[in-house]
């Protein structure tokens, strides 16, 4: 089963299911099992270490399935030496968040790569369309990892209707399964960019006992603010704040970060010996509210496979292999379910 939209048309890909660049946790290996699995992985470039990066764009020199690359933007900015290196593996794609694209995107495009932007609002999508950004990521608040306020249900429509059918839309925040692909695809988006779920993978690079958190945590377990860049020392320019599993750490600062700030010296050391130990009572799990969403450490193939079958089936008023019989959202007098499930398919 395939789910045909301008996304998929436009990477070259059987699904319209994105792996979310998640700073080191998305290496070559998820990378490779999403690709060929008929998604697209996008390799976590996050900060830019040159070591690492060479490393896994390496692994990825044989790969012929379609994948990117995805940066932090104003840290890329301080180093662009590292796009070349990314630009050096033949991605299909760059993709770059959190920060102006234009320095960067005409070299991106003259290398032959599609641009893919990740926004948090309108005057940053405008912005990434300026830039001739070829996908727009519309990144909702329930999104693990750094982001702004807005709701995915909220941001997604608004960034279509901006968009205007000039290039495809993509919906980041709270998604995990197939009700929430074909839930996006309802609002006008051409797919999905998953990070959380795609965490809780066999392939991804986290700790085993992040990944264990992950699903033994329940819906209202994170917490978006700015504690744990605080505790890092690595405070990020508005409007981004970071969302994480709350833990004994979170609860410890909330309300309190001032206190933090006038400590920040010993609550960072404390806080690198926690994470170089695997403590991650104190150290952050980076992770989004689609965590109750989320019981298992599967395969990141199977995770494909799944999400696309579920939306499918969803889309086309059939059952759904995890929630039982669904009434389709498409069904209705008149035809809507078979006008939807041509508009689909691109027909």
């Amino acid at each position: 089963m395939s789910i045909t939209t301008p996304l998929t048309q436009l990477l070259g890909i059987k699904h319209p299911v994105l792996l979310a660049p998640m700073d080191v946790v998305a290496g070559s290996r998820l990378v490779t099992a999403v690709s060929r699995a008929g998604g697209f992985g996008i390799l976590g470039g996050g900060y830019g270490e040159r070591e690492w990066l060479e490393r896994e764009t390496a692994k990825l020199a044989s790969m012929s399935a379609p994948f990117g690359i995805g940066f932090i933007t104003w840290s890329l900015a301080k180093r662009p030496e590292l796009l070349d290196i990314a630009l050096a593996a033949k991605p299909s794609a760059i993709m770059l968040s959190f920060g102006d694209p234009a320095p960067l995107a005409s070299k991106i495009k003259s290398a032959g790569a599609r641009l893919i932007c990740q926004v948090q609002d309108e005057a940053m999508a405008r912005q990434a369309l300026d830039a001739d950004a070829d996908v727009l990521i519309a990144q909702g608040t329930e999104a693990g990892g750094h982001g702004a306020s807005r709701t995915t249900v909220d941001l997604v429509p608004a960034i279509v209707d901006l968009a205007a059918g000039h290039v495809p839309v993509v919906a980041a925040g709270g998604i995990a399964d197939g009700r929430g692909l074909a839930a996006m695809m309802m609002l006008g988006a051409s797919g999905v960019l998953l990070g959380t779920r795609f965490y809780a993978s066999q392939e991804a690079d986290g700790a085993e006992e992040a990944k264990r958190r992950i699903c033994a945590a329940t819906s209202g377990s994170t917490v978006r603010g700015i504690i744990f860049d605080l505790s890092r020392n690595n405070v990020w320019p508005a409007p981004f704040t970071g969302r994480c599993l709350v833990n004994d750490h979170a609860r410890r600062w909330i309300g309190r970060e001032i206190e933090l700030m006038q400590n920040v010296a010993a609550v960072a050391a404390e806080y690198v010996a926690a994470k170089a130990a695997g403590n991650f009572d104190v150290a952050a799990v980076i992770a989004g509210e689609a965590v109750g969403l989320i019981h298992d450490i599967q395969p990141a193939a199977e995770i494909v496979e799944r999400i696309a079958t579920e939306a499918e089936q969803l889309l086309e008023g059939k059952r759904s292999s995890v929630v039982g019989a669904f009434p389709s959202p498409l069904v209705g007098e008149g035809g809507a379910q078979r006008q939807m499930r041509g508009s689909i398919r691109g027909e």
